[in-house]
C-alpha cells in the first residue's frame, strides 16, 4: 500500500536529522545514545499502552538488535563523519537480501533485486568524495550498526504486531544499557537539553513508530530500500546546521536515490501484497 510505504518515507526524513543533532550537540556519544534512548521509551510508553508489555523471545530479540542499532549508530556519528556513518549504516539493505528468505521466508522480487544495485550506485556516489580513509573505528562500528539495522528490520517484520513492544523494551535496554558511561559525560546546556529532547521523542520515538507500522505491510528488502532516502537527506540537514558541506558526487547520487525511492513507492513490488511474514509467524 502507499500509506505504507509513505510512513517508511517519513520515518527516514525524521532519521535523517541525526547526524546534524549529534555534530551540534557537546555532549558524548554516551550521553547522547541513553538519553536519546530513555526519552524515547517514555514517549512511546505512554502513546501506546501495548507496547509496555513485555515483549516474546522473539521480540526481545529483535529489541536487542533495536538496541544495538540506535547506541552504535550515535557512537560512529562521534568517531566519524556523520556521511561515512549512515553509509555504512545503510548497507543493511544487502543484508536483509540475504538473511530474508531464511529468517522471513520473504523471497525477494525481481524488482527488488534490480533495485539493490541503483540504489547502491547512488549511494557509492554520493559519498565518494567523502568516505575518506581515517576514523577506523568509527567506520567498523557504522558498519557494525548496518547488519544491526538489517536484523532489527527482519525483528520488527517478523513479530508484526508486537512491535511497539520492541520499541519500547529496545530503548530501555538501550537508554539503560550505557547509563553507567553516560554518567561521566559533560554537564549538557540548554542547547543540549533541547537537542536530546528532539532526537528522543521526534527523532527516535515518532520516526521508529511510523517505520513500524509501515513495514506491517511492505516486504522486508522493500522497506529496507525505501529508507535509503534517510543517507541522501542526512548530509543535507548536517551541512545546513553544522556546515558539513557535501561533494559534487552527492548531487548526483542524491538524484539517483530520489529517483530510485520515487519508482519503489509509486510501483512498488509486484506481489508485493503477500505475506509470507505471516507464514513465519505461524
Amino acid at each position: 500500500m502507499v500509506r505504507s510505504r509513505l510512513y517508511l518515507l517519513a520515518a527516514a526524513v525524521l532519521w535523517s536529522t541525526a547526524g546534524a543533532a549529534v555534530k551540534l550537540s557537546t555532549l558524548s556519544a554516551w550521553q547522547l545514545a541513553s538519553g536519546r534512548s530513555l526519552v524515547a521509551a517514555l514517549v512511546l510508553a505512554l502513546a501506546i499502552p501495548a507496547g509496555r508489555r513485555l515483549p516474546s523471545r522473539r521480540g526481545l530479540l529483535a529489541a536487542v538488535a533495536y538496541a544495538a542499532t540506535v547506541v552504535s549508530f550515535i557512537i560512529a556519528n562521534k568517531l566519524t563523519t556523520s556521511a561515512n556513518a549512515i553509509f555504512l549504516q545503510d548497507t543493511a539493505p544487502l543484508y536483509v537480501l540475504l538473511l530474508s528468505p531464511l529468517l522471513l521466508r520473504e523471497r525477494p522480487s525481481r524488482g527488488e533485486l534490480a533495485a539493490v544495485p541503483v540504489f547502491l550506485l547512488g549511494l557509492s556516489l554520493f559519498f565518494l568524495d567523502q568516505l575518506a580513509p581515517g576514523q577506523f573505528w568509527g567506520n567498523v562500528i557504522a558498519l557494525g550498526s548496518g547488519l544491526a539495522f538489517a536484523l532489527c528490520i527482519l525483528g520488527l517484520r517478523a513479530v508484526g504486531e508486537e512491535g511497539s513492544s520492541v520499541l519500547v523494551w529496545g530503548n530501555l535496554i538501550a537508554g539503560f544499557g550505557v547509563l553507567l558511561p553516560a554518567l561521566g559525560g559533560n554537564t549538557p546546556t540548554a542547547l543540549d537539553v533541547g537537542l536530546l529532547l528532539f532526537l528522543g521523542v521526534f527523532q527516535l520515538g515518532l520516526a521508529y513508530t511510523l517505520f513500524q507500522r509501515g513495514l506491517r505491510e511492505t516486504p522486508a528488502v522493500e522497506a529496507s530500500l525505501l529508507i535509503l532516502l534517510e543517507p541522501v537527506l542526512n548530509p543535507v540537514w548536517t551541512f545546513l546546521f553544522a556546515g558539513e558541506r557535501p561533494g559534487p558526487w552527492a548531487l548526483v547520487g542524491g538524484a539517483i536515490i530520489l529517483l530510485a525511492t520515487a519508482w519503489r513507492t509509486l510501483l512498488g513490488s509486484r506481489g508485493g501484497n503477500a505475506s509470507p511474514a505471516r507464514e513465519a509467524q505461524g
